[in-house]
């Protein structure tokens, strides 16, 4: 029973130590593709292997028919594409739009914190930059919930000798519960898996044309069979790092956040 007991722990505990190292790999890949390689290296590095494949992959001679299919669905690729991108573009603009309303509404509310008592000033201060640092420190919907929650249970319970001026205070809190309502809205409105099975089925099928597609031993048209298919790869790689916001303009959206902290509440440019 002993020895029985032992074998079940330790294959729990491998199996806990495998989950724990696959779940660590996934965090470091994720990390290195989305974040640490840039765009331009991106760029370079599938533009010389879609010259390697245009160069050296077997060509096809296409009749009609194909070059109709193809035709077709290079179509419905950029009618499909087309939108979703304007979609993620829109969609960090908001983001931006909103955690600059939530920036000017703390830069308000802190105003009002510091004419508060000391002991009220320092508390809630604290409360604010550790709320702020979760959000920058995370980047989720819910980042901060808790501690926001700490915000408005402390201004309701609050019995010192500035109960209106700590009212005021909860009301800006309140109020402020919209811009974290839409930030989180906006964080949901990633790219679903069923528009990626659809996009990737037609960014497939148009990539292989092209790169079977016989333009002749001329080089050059080799050259422009490998840019246009680098332009195509790049529109995928760019709406995964909007979809993810891991694009430059997408790190950008917490700079007022940081801006507030750096300063202590003093500026938000």
């Amino acid at each position: 029973m002993v020895s029985w007991g032992f074998s079940m722990g330790g294959r729990r505990l491998r199996g806990e130590l495998q989950a724990i190292s696959i779940s660590d790999i996934i965090k470091v890949m994720k990390n290195l593709f989305l974040v640490r390689i840039r765009l331009s290296t991106y760029f370079i590095l599938i533009f010389v292997s879609m010259t390697v494949v245009s160069l050296f992959f077997p060509k096809a001679k296409f009749d009609s028919a194909a070059l109709t299919l193809f035709s077709v669905n290079s179509f419905l690729y950029g009618f499909y594409i087309a939108p979703i991108l304007s979609a993620q573009k829109t969609r960090i603009e908001e983001m931006h739009k909103i955690v600059r309303a939530e920036a000017n509404a703390v830069f308000t509310l802190m105003i009002a914190v510091k004419r508060l008592p000391d002991v009220a000033r320092e508390r809630l201060g604290t409360l604010v930059k550790e709320y702020l640092s979760l959000c920058i420190k995370q980047r989720k919907a819910a980042e901060g919930e808790e501690k926001y929650e700490e915000i408005i249970s402390y201004c309701i319970a609050y019995r010192g000798e500035s109960p209106e001026a700590v009212a005021d205070i909860l009301d800006k809190v309140v109020a402020n519960q919209k811009n974290r309502t839409d930030f989180s809205m906006q964080i949901g409105n990633r790219v679903y898996s069923n528009e990626w099975m659809v996009m990737l089925v037609l960014f497939g099928v148009t990539l292989s044309f092209i790169l079977l597609l016989d333009t002749g031993e001329n080089v050059v048209f080799r050259v422009l069979a490998a840019l246009v298919s680098t332009g195509l790869t790049m529109l995928v790689v760019i709406l995964v790092k909007m979809s993810t916001l891991t694009h430059k303009k997408a790190k950008q959206i917490w700079d007022p956040y940081k801006r507030l902290l750096e300063t202590n509440f003093y500026r938000i440019d």
